[in-house]
């Protein structure tokens, strides 16, 4: 099935920026959202001008503003007459060891990359349950598959939760025409970890987004990207003794 119009959150770099592209040279007509408008209308000039035909419509949007959520969906919809896919994708990287001064830090990377995604989950919902059709797909991490220390706590909490969210959905809309995705990223050079030089596994942005394309237009209910070596790599994380993936992180 084609999903002719799609919904990325946090469309104004990294992951979703690059997952825009990559879209839109599928023929995909795009909505995007994200805080930083000047860099979404850039993008969308872009869009438009590289791939002639395509819809590319564009909203400001802080995900933790959670009514904005529901009204810019809407709006959403009604420009492109419906809405077929969900990326949710905006998400926050801060957070330092529990108990180290750092609560509003790890705070603000809880409501972002949980709170502000359930909203997010909601309003697609609510959009697919009137139609009843559509493909909801959750951007999580491979931190997820076990708790992380360090810097990597909080965050890996969040994207454990989301995962387990979407997997609830998922569970609700056995036997709907309804499909929900997880999708687990590895290591993807983008904005959030520019700063890391040298990351082992590590790939660059376009082929790391390449294998998350592909991986959601095969509406799989979850997949980690890149599937070598990640798939490998998630089976043991999952079950290594916790001293053991501590140290990977």
């Amino acid at each position: 099935m084609t999903r002719k119009n799609i919904l990325i959150t946090g469309a104004s770099s990294g992951l979703g920026e690059e997952m825009a592209r990559q879209f839109a040279a599928k023929g995909r007509n795009l909505a995007l959202a994200a805080r930083r408008t000047d860099r979404l209308e850039e993008l969308r000039v872009e869009l438009v001008q590289a791939n002639p035909g395509i819809t590319v419509v564009v909203r400001a949007l802080d995900v933790n503003d959670h009514d904005a959520v529901f009204k810019v969906f809407g709006e959403f919809r009604t420009e492109l007459g419906d809405i077929d896919r969900v990326i949710v994708n905006a998400g926050l990287g801060k957070g330092q060891s529990i108990g180290t001064g750092h609560f509003h830090a790890n705070k603000q990377t809880a409501e972002t990359n949980f709170v502000a995604a359930l909203a997010q989950c909601e309003a697609a919902m609510e959009i697919f349950r009137a139609r009843n059709a559509g493909h909801l797909v959750v951007i999580s991490s491979m931190s997820a598959m076990r708790g992380m220390p360090r810097n990597l706590s909080t965050y890996a909490a969040t994207k454990a939760g989301i995962a387990a969210l979407a997997e609830g959905i998922r569970a609700d809309m056995l036997g709907k025409p309804i499909e929900v995705t997880t999708i687990y990223p590895g290591y993807i050079r983008s904005e959030m970890n520019s700063t890391l030089k040298k990351t082992p596994l590590m790939v660059d942005t376009v082929p790391g987004v390449r294998a998350m394309v592909r991986a959601i237009e095969r509406e799989p209910a979850t997949a980690c990207v890149p599937g070598w070596p990640w798939s490998v790599v998630g089976f043991a994380m999952r079950t290594l003794p916790l001293g053991v993936v501590a140290k990977m992180s």
